[in-house]
């Protein structure tokens, strides 16, 4: 069962989902299950493997429920008789533990080249997911991305507008043309995405972003989105590019602000 439990518990979280995991870590009495006990809930409320049933499973599934909703872990500690308050006539205790696992942000690079190279790798030094979309078998592969998570090869606007975001993706838009900018931003713009980016010049972006509203995409949506993307570090170099596009996108992830620390720091020698 264990071996069930985690394998289900890595497949929600490379889907996006957010688990909790339920521990029992003291078991004293006539308690219903043992030290080591466990138990996946999900935010749905389905769980999988039990730590007793009964009062104290049903009380730890709603404690776990809340810890997801939140992102915060916690201990559980219940009396199993008159003075426990749960109506529960055992005589044991339990003490447990409940660890909120949160999936990896997902870093959704539109464009396999230069720019898009170097934000996979740095992507992954920062614990991205990364997702490689390109309409280029040569540049979108396992060779140049050999630790990618996800390498999708076709139509970008296609492929991006099928693929499943939530409020932990990070979209970046660095494709070979304007055309394809423009076809991945429309199918990224009004999805839910935490970040969504786009490379370019002003004559470009002023472009693309007429054409998109002429299509009947709203103007407040686009006036969301992120370009040009990066932070402003003088950048020319493709690995800098890419590194002032993870820092905006990591203030942004991170609720930062653009100060220098040591400033807010106020260290005075």
């Amino acid at each position: 069962m264990d071996e069930k439990i985690l394998k289900e518990v890595y497949e929600s979280l490379r889907s996006g989902e957010r688990v909790a995991l339920a521990t029992i870590t003291d078991s004293l009495g006539s308690a219903p299950r043992k030290t080591g006990s466990t138990m996946a809930v999900w935010k749905d409320g389905r769980i999988l493997g039990s730590i007793g049933g009964g009062i104290v499973e049903h009380k730890v599934i709603l404690k776990a429920i809340e810890c997801i909703d939140q992102g915060d872990d916690s201990n559980f500690e219940y009396i199993l008789n008159e003075k426990g308050g749960l109506d529960a006539q055992c005589g044991g205790q339990v003490k447990g533990f409940i660890k909120v696992f949160n999936p990896s942000p997902k870093l959704l690079i539109a464009g396999a080249g230069h720019i898009g190279q170097q934000l996979h790798k740095l992507g992954k030094i920062l614990g991205f997911y990364t997702v490689i979309f390109d309409d280029r078998e040569e540049f979108a592969n396992s060779t140049v991305f050999d630790d990618a998570d996800e390498i999708i090869i076709g139509n970008i606007g296609d492929t991006l507008s099928k693929y499943k975001f939530d409020e932990n993706t990070y979209v970046t838009i660095v494709t070979k043309g304007h055309r394809s900018d423009s076809d991945a931003l429309m199918a990224s713009v009004s999805k839910g995405a935490a970040y969504v980016g786009m490379i370019g010049s002003t004559k470009k972006i002023l472009f693309i972003m007429q054409n998109l509203m002429n299509a009947g995409v709203p103007k407040e949506e686009l006036q969301k989105v992120f370009t040009p993307m990066g932070l402003n570090i003088a950048s020319e170099k493709p690995e800098e590019i890419a590194l002032g596009i993870l820092s905006e996108i990591l203030l942004i992830k991170n609720k930062g602000s653009l100060d220098h620390l040591k400033n807010l720091k106020n260290i005075n020698i």
